[in-house]
């Protein structure tokens, strides 16, 4: 933080001083008081409570003129308007297909369902009459239909 010293004496640094240099004095331009180009008429305005309010009218700032649009030719609009159908065709023949492909599986799902959910119960009661004693017993010699009774 502090030079190193040899013990005796501080060490010496060079120091360089900057000198700053003054500005030539301005001589301001002496104030003229002008007259405006034209007097402006004073209005008066009186307040509903009595005060008379003196000042000069100001015109409402009018604003530039808008810059008058090009002409867009009847042909570039169709042609925009067209490519834009197109587009909107496209996207629904899309989601259309999608739709469709979608529903064709979702039938199919359904149909392999009802087919597990039919052969299950076609199979529980062709094995299941056998072995609970219930269900439709067919004596094919005799041709007799007999329900609800097991004959061995």
């Amino acid at each position: 933080m502090y030079p190193e010293t040899t013990g005796h004496a501080p060490a010496e640094r060079a120091v360089t001083i900057h000198q700053p240099t003054p500005l030539a004095p301005v001589q301001a331009a002496p104030f003229v008081p002008m007259q405006p180009a034209g007097v402006p008429a004073v209005a008066s305005v009186v307040l509903p409570d009595g005060r008379v309010v003196t000042g000069y009218a100001i015109n409402p700032v009018q604003p530039e003129p808008v810059a008058a649009k090009p002409a867009v030719s009847r042909t570039a609009v169709n042609i925009a308007l067209g490519g834009i159908g197109f587009g909107a065709v496209c996207g629904g023949l899309v989601l259309l297909t999608a739709f469709v492909a979608a529903l064709a599986a979702f039938i199919h799902q359904l149909i392999i369902l009802a087919a597990v959910i039919f052969g299950g119960w076609i199979a529980v009661q062709v094995l299941g009459s056998n072995r609970h004693g219930a269900g439709t017993t067919v004596n094919i010699r005799k041709a007799v239909i007999k329900r609800n009774h097991f004959h061995g």
